[in-house]
């Protein structure tokens, strides 16, 4: 099986580690990753702000660039979701196979225990893309489950919105710092030492104010708490 990663924009600019913790995970399994280095962003913020033309000319290339691999990883729900969702919409002919880092490691390397420790209290938020767009349902919990010396607690109000959404953050900034106060309250109530999700989108989001209000809250991505491991938790 021909495995691509697409890291995304926001994982490639901001969040390297992330990128990296999921090659570390998946080559860990067996799967051999390969890194195309013609990718580039898949459209998603440019088709939310009305620019179609624009997605379409990026879309096709993101079709030429993943178009011979069998899978693609992206650790990513929301950028995971604007392939499957809305590639078809803009008429985009031979989408490669795109799946969330959750369901590649559950469906189809059949895989919930992944070798991981991390020993911490975690919470974990499930971003709107992973929870309403792609239906990944309890997969990542059911990782997280699976790692040693890591204790999960639930995060009230979980499908609750952060208030992110991409360019709505800039658009809507009083609704969307109320939405990630009203995030932060319940995260807070866990007394969780980390929160996690799939999505960095978010994690910057909710992070930046945890780290304003010096909860001492961490936010760390889903891939890097699965590859770490009593070598390289923290």
């Amino acid at each position: 099986m021909r495995v691509a990663l697409f890291i995304t924009c926001v994982n490639d600019t901001l969040f390297p580690d992330t990128g990296k913790a999921a090659v570390g995970l998946l080559r860990r399994l067996g799967v051999e990753v390969e890194f195309p280095l013609a990718q580039t962003c898949c459209g998603q913020m440019h088709l939310n702000t009305g620019y179609r033309d624009e997605a379409v000319k990026l879309a096709n290339r993101f079709t030429d660039t993943f178009g011979g691999y069998d899978a693609v990883v992206a650790p990513s729900g929301s950028c995971a979701a604007m392939v499957r969702e809305q590639y078809p919409h803009l008429d985009i002919e031979n989408i490669p196979k795109v799946y969330d880092l959750s369901e590649f490691l559950v469906d189809v390397l059949k895989v919930t225990d992944v070798g991981a420790y991390f020993p911490h209290k975690v919470t974990y938020h499930p971003t709107c893309h992973s929870l309403r767009g792609l239906k990944v349902g309890d997969k990542p919990t059911d990782l997280l489950k699976n790692v040693r010396g890591l204790e999960l607690v639930p995060l009230p109000g979980a499908e609750e919105c952060c208030g992110f959404g991409g360019t709505f953050a800039v658009k809507n900034r009083d609704v969307s710092a109320a939405m990630c106060a009203d995030k932060i309250g319940n995260v807070m109530q866990t007394g969780a030492e980390v929160l996690c999700a799939a999505d960095n989108s978010c994690l910057l989001h909710i992070g930046g104010t945890l780290k304003r209000q010096k909860s001492g809250v961490r936010v760390r991505h889903l891939a890097e708490i699965l590859a770490s491991t009593e070598e390289s938790a923290e």
